[in-house]
């Protein structure tokens, strides 16, 4: 089977018929010459157009009811000198800001000489962030006896203790008011919850 056009080619092949006409065209009328004369598939014309007009290749304009797109070779010429022209300013605008940045590298530089405590306090700086990233990689392969770790599980367990002690209180409070409004014993209560005769507060 023949292999279809890529989407740059179809873009190519469409402009094709704006610049070797030199003429104004409706969708409709695009969407039969393309594939009668560039081999553009009718459904992909709409997409391809308007990937076009994206990128101020083809201009459009409504009249009445109807749009209407063209292309000039002339037209893409100026769009292009003026797109190169635009990024020439831009970069010279680049050169201009990188050229004051090394000058006020420069001038830093002359301000601030290098002195030899400056020097040794950069070094030992250094030294001790290497030390600090070594402290680092030991901490961290002791993994549970990480002293934050360790007072966070502690924390943990104070906090589920509370929480225990609240529970059983609410436990004990709960069973005392209930055998008084219903005269059922506690052990009967208790053997109903599968609790054991031992339970007691949690100190």
């Amino acid at each position: 089977a023949p292999r279809g056009l890529s989407a740059d080619e179809k873009r190519v092949k469409l402009l094709e018929i704006f610049h070797e006409s030199k003429d104004f065209f409706q969708l409709k009328e695009l969407e039969k010459l393309g594939p009668k004369l560039k081999g553009i598939v009718s459904q992909t014309v709409k997409e391809v157009l308007q990937s076009l007009v994206d990128d101020g290749l083809v201009s459009s304009d409504k009249v009445g009811s109807s749009n209407f797109f063209w292309s000039f070779p002339s037209e893409r010429g100026t769009i292009m000198q003026n797109r190169l022209d635009s990024v020439k300013e831009t970069r010279r605008n680049h050169e201009t800001q990188l050229s004051e940045l090394k000058a006020s590298i420069v001038e830093a530089k002359g301000s601030r000489p290098e002195r030899e405590e400056r020097v040794l306090a950069l070094e030992n700086l250094a030294t001790l962030k290497k030390e600090l990233a070594a402290l680092q990689q030991e901490l961290a392969q002791y993994g549970a006896c990480d002293p934050i770790k360790v007072e966070e599980k502690k924390r943990a367990v104070t906090l589920a203790k509370e929480a225990a002690v609240r529970w059983t209180d609410n436990y004990s409070i709960l069973l005392s008011y209930f055998t008084r409004q219903s005269g059922v014993e506690a052990s009967e209560i208790r053997k109903h919850l599968e609790i054991d005769d031992d339970y007691e507060d949690i100190c």
